[in-house]
């Protein structure tokens, strides 16, 4: 999914809630300026679909909440909310609150060509990866995964006991590891049934 800005007033966090209810379409809320989220492709979700049911399945019952991109996540310390394609919460602080979560562990985002900028840490904070930036600014935060929506590759920036960032890059034939829920899964479960262009 892109944000691409509104043409809506600047709002306060409260009035961002009261008026996002009113529209048809998702809005993240950056600096106080609502971002359309507008529409990716059927790869794009079948993905991201595959990739939550396999994050589901695998926390049912876990009191970890599995969810998809119609949940907010508030990027703490700030006013700001997004909505990425899939994140898991098992923070206590999360269970009570209707409209946004504020502390996952981990946070999944299917790339495109349109997207890639703002999710990829790959360069450049300023063009490439302000939003891994932002959220891993998260104490929380173990597991930031990015799912290539043009190819079988996934790369999981990992938080190790030591507090540093570490890049896992995966391809056809690898193992997942999410360290952050304690799954395991063979890459090609994400992508079974894709035709690439």
């Amino acid at each position: 999914m892109v944000a691409v800005k509104d043409s809506a007033p600047r709002f306060t966090p409260t009035e961002y809630f009261a008026w996002e209810e009113q529209q048809l379409e998702r809005h993240e809320y950056i600096n106080g300026e609502v971002y359309a989220m507008s529409g990716g492709t059927i790869n794009h979700s079948e993905i991201a679909a595959k990739f939550n049911r396999l994050l589901g399945n695998h926390l049912d019952d876990s009191g970890c909440r599995t969810l998809n991109s119609d949940a907010r996540i508030n990027i703490l310390e700030t006013d700001d909310y997004s909505y990425p394609d899939g994140s898991v919460t098992c923070d206590k602080r999360d269970k009570s609150n209707t409209q946004y979560i504020a502390y996952p562990c981990l946070i999944v985002e299917v790339l495109s060509d349109s997207t890639e900028a703002y999710d990829s840490p790959l360069e450049t904070l300023r063009e490439r990866g302000e939003k891994f930036y932002r959220y891993r600014r998260n104490p929380i935060l173990q597991d930031y995964v990015l799912v290539s929506a043009k190819s079988i590759s996934i790369d999981i920036y990992h938080k190790n006991d030591a507090g540093e960032w570490v890049i896992i890059n995966y391809r056809t034939g690898d193992i997942v590891e999410l360290k952050s829920i304690d799954l395991s899964f063979s890459i090609e479960q994400v992508y079974r049934g894709i035709v690439f262009e």
